[in-house]
């Protein structure tokens, strides 16, 4: 049964789509690290003054992948994270792979220009909030139910998950800012573009989709072409 499960994991990793598995991997392997102590949360969490004066470069990412230590909010957050990261790259980024990067990269930059004003350690709580704003706004017809008691389309999620972590006493300043995060990406993106006068600002850099998005063989010139003799036509020699 054990190994039935753990396949069964291998196989789902396996299917990941790159960008997903790439994140969702970061998050965890960064967990096993503190558990076994090779890192302490002190060396991962948001420290402007450490990032700035210290050059603890690392904290930009490391602060985006500990989700606390293993337990039920770790599962639920990284069941929520590999969900909605999963639905989106294979929903309405599905083969706009660079796009969904430059998605990530500019949910970060949110994110740690409003953790320099706002008092936060870790972002990656707040960073899948993001997540889930975005499907859900993209998804706007979809029914949820929430541990079968609430019922409601998508894009009441995100306020639902901040109720939640009200109740659990959390703090929802962490959803507050995931979802104006997430606003504001939905907003560039999906709604000023589509506005009298609007125009797309959120122009994926080339150099991401030199790098992540998949290219199409140039065809091959026909006098660069292998063969070019006829066998079929070729007279067998007696």
């Amino acid at each position: 049964s054990t190994s039935f499960s753990m396949q069964s994991i291998l196989d789902a990793y396996s299917v990941m789509p790159p960008i997903t598995r790439a994140y969702t991997t970061a998050c965890v392997l960064t967990t096993v690290a503190v558990q076994l102590d090779f890192v302490t949360p002190f060396h991962l969490y948001f420290n402007w003054e450490l990032i700035l004066r210290h050059g603890q470069i690392w904290r930009l990412l490391t602060s985006f992948c500990f989700f606390g230590s293993f337990g039920f909010s770790f599962l639920f957050n990284m069941i929520f994270n590999y969900r909605y990261c999963l639905m989106l790259e294979e929903g309405s980024f599905r083969g706009r792979r660079a796009d969904f990067v430059y998605m990530f990269i500019l949910g970060a930059l949110f994110m740690i220009l409003s953790a320099i004003f706002v008092h936060m350690l870790f972002l990656g709580q707040a960073f899948t909030i993001m997540l889930v704003y975005v499907w859900a706004r993209r998804n706007p017809h979809i029914r949820m139910n929430f541990f079968h008691v609430l019922s409601f389309h998508a894009p009441y999620l995100p306020w639902v998950l901040l109720l939640f972590s009200l109740l659990l006493g959390n703090n929802v300043m962490v959803d507050f800012m995931g979802i104006a995060c997430g606003h504001m990406y939905y907003f560039l993106e999906d709604v000023f573009p589509r506005q009298e006068g609007g125009m797309r600002i959120l122009e994926t850099p080339t150099i991401l989709t030199y790098l992540f998005d998949e290219r199409e063989p140039e065809p091959i010139a026909e006098e660069e072409r292998p063969g070019g003799f006829d066998w079929a036509e070729a007279p067998l020699d007696e």
